[in-house]
């Protein structure tokens, strides 16, 4: 199994100093949900290739580098001659993260039809996050999705500043989800994710109705520290609980999490809890390391042996 993860690469800047009240010291680091998940997915030994668009600029470069350090593939990537898209960081007094973002004119949102590759049935794309939404893109990107022969997993990773009209962001997602289903994929999201998009507190009433309306094989939900269910067709709900850690950020967490589960399902997808409980591990495992640092197989396996 190929993994093809696409999505947005960008630089989080992460707050490192306050040097006096005029002036502060930032690390910027290579991120972005899809670039998180193809670092994860390579750590737990996977082959891994990225789709994105990666920038011309300095960060660009950085960039790629840390995907080429990680063993994750660049066969598939496109290089751009745009800047590199920019996310400031803000940690909340608990250590969850919020983001604005610096997107005008940046490589990650350009995508046209003939950047995109075939891929085969023993391929599985993984796509989400920004770049599914935002830019002149996101057209290219449904139809490629609607029409790719390979296995599909979207997160829906919900980021409103980027696009605060709910309204657009839910016809969007609507419309990614149905070309998911009709391959019969899978769709994660978080609790968060889903309160905000349809603006309400009943985050698994939505997936289940999810699931059935556009022909999902599972629809995931995170539920923070408190671990994940995964939402069947025939109404079954999977459970596993979260697993603790001392918390020191949020960063890169959920793009963990679908990592450790996609790395155990793809495998053997007759062991849902077994997946889900891997991917609420790796999950735990970053929110224990300061920014998108996620984990090998070997300590992976140690966490979960206690």
């Amino acid at each position: 199994m190929r993994f093809v993860v696409c999505g947005e690469a960008l630089i989080d800047m992460l707050l490192a100093n306050e040097v006096s009240p005029a002036e502060s010291l930032w690390t910027a680091l290579a991120g972005g949900g899809p670039m998180n998940t193809a670092v994860a997915l390579r750590r737990l030994d996977q082959d891994v290739q990225f789709l994105g668009r990666l920038g011309g600029d300095a960060f660009g470069g950085q960039i790629k580098n840390y995907l080429e350090t990680n063993g994750v593939g660049l066969d598939l990537a496109v290089r751009t001659t745009e800047p590199t898209s920019l996310a400031v960081v803000s940690l909340d007094d608990e250590g969850k993260a919020q983001y604005t973002f610096h997107f005008d004119g940046t490589s990650n949102f350009g995508w046209s039809r003939q950047e995109f590759p075939a891929l085969g049935d023993d391929d599985w794309l993984h796509f989400g996050s920004i770049g599914a939404v935002v830019g002149r893109g996101v057209k290219p990107l449904l139809d490629f999705v609607a029409s790719t022969d390979a296995a599909v997993s979207y997160d829906i990773n919900i980021r409103p500043t980027v696009q605060p009209d709910r309204a657009a962001y839910y016809g969007t997602v609507m419309d990614l989800m149905a070309a998911v289903g009709s391959g019969g994929g899978i769709v994660k999201a978080s609790d968060d994710d889903i309160n905000w998009l349809v603006n309400d507190e009943d985050p698994l009433s939505y997936a289940e109705t999810w699931v059935t309306e556009h022909g999902l094989s599972l629809f995931i939900v995170t539920l923070g520290p408190d671990g994940a269910v995964a939402v069947k067709p025939d109404g079954r709900q999977i459970r596993v609980p979260g697993q603790h850690v001392d918390l020191v950020d949020t960063v890169g967490a959920g793009d963990t999490f679908m990592a450790g589960f996609l790395a155990a399902y793809a495998d053997d997808p007759l062991h849902l809890e077994a997946a889900l409980s891997r991917g609420a591990a790796a999950a735990a495992l970053v929110c224990g390391r300061k920014g998108a640092n996620p984990p090998t197989t070997t300590e992976l396996e140690t966490f979960l042996a206690g």
